[in-house]
């Protein structure tokens, strides 16, 4: 990993991506990690980092021990390519720590030259941040080429994630799309994409039966949550590689993650105005 770092300066900088929600637990590490996993299988470069720097997860959702973190490296205690740490399927992450202390010491401004140093390294670098209006996560939105806003069905998290919008329209920040986590069959996705106002680039169905260990894409891949992954993978391949915009591309939504075979009154309920009726 070492020897990549260097190497890449050479060649093409790679695409930053920050993948953002206002309210914490609607599913921002998930989509980092499966989004990052997906591309990693699929044969690029990926490194997440976990800019969370107050909440910090990503090293123990994937069950990951790390000689350094990001909180080392913007505290000046160590360099980029020593919290470089081996995740599942080849992907690389960068774990921050939990503690007061080390929140305490880390400089966010900082931030701006490790994702420089890690565009040059690799294909994708994905930015995984806080929840809030702070200045930690106003910065990560200002360092992406674009960003991805994640949301549940949840009414406040839709108003959080709509002022995260608004936050990163003041310092300039491209948000490319929407993704809405934890959807069921009557959750009206039309109207909380109208209300966001960003073109919803994949719909996540709440999978129950998704329990493995993260990331899904590799550990549960029969699983709905994790085709719904797998497709959102395909769509940011082609908004980093080939230029494409979310209004260029097919939602990710497949219908049959949303029936319940065992429900006499499916018909019925698809009426109602919920997810089946988004694209009638």
């Amino acid at each position: 990993m070492i020897a990549n770092l260097g190497l890449r300066y050479l060649t093409m900088a790679g695409y930053v991506c920050t993948i953002a929600g206002g309210k914490g637990g609607v599913g921002k590490t998930t989509t980092a990690v499966n989004v990052g996993a997906a591309l990693q299988e699929a044969g690029h470069d990926v490194v997440v980092v976990d800019a969370d720097l107050g909440m910090a997860n990503l090293g123990s959702m994937l069950g990951i021990e790390h000689r350094a973190s990001l909180h080392e490296i913007l505290a000046g205690d160590a360099a980029v390519s020593d919290a470089l740490t081996d995740a599942p399927g080849g992907l690389t992450i960068i774990p921050g720590e939990q503690s007061l202390e080390a929140f305490a010491d880390a400089d966010p401004a900082k931030l701006r030259k490790v994702i420089k140093t890690l565009r040059n390294a690799y294909d994708v670098v994905l930015i995984d941040t806080g929840a809030g209006l702070s200045h930690e996560v106003a910065v990560p939105l200002g360092l992406a080429d674009g960003i991805l806003l994640v949301t549940t069905p949840d009414d406040v998290a839709v108003g959080d994630t709509v002022k995260t919008a608004q936050l990163a329209d003041r310092i300039d920040g491209d948000v490319v799309g929407v993704v809405v986590n934890r959807v069921t069959r009557h959750t009206d996705i039309a109207e909380i994409s109208e209300r966001l106002g960003f073109e919803l680039l994949a719909v996540i169905p709440d999978d129950q039966e998704a329990t493995a260990v993260e990331p899904l894409v590799l550990n549960a891949p029969d699983s709905r949550a994790a085709s719904a992954f797998d497709q959102l993978s395909e769509s940011m391949a082609a908004m980093f590689f080939r230029g494409e915009r979310a209004a260029d591309l097919e939602t990710v939504l497949e219908e049959t993650w949303f029936v319940d075979e065992t429900d006499d009154d499916e018909e019925e309920e698809d009426e109602s105005g919920g997810v089946f009726g988004l694209f009638s």
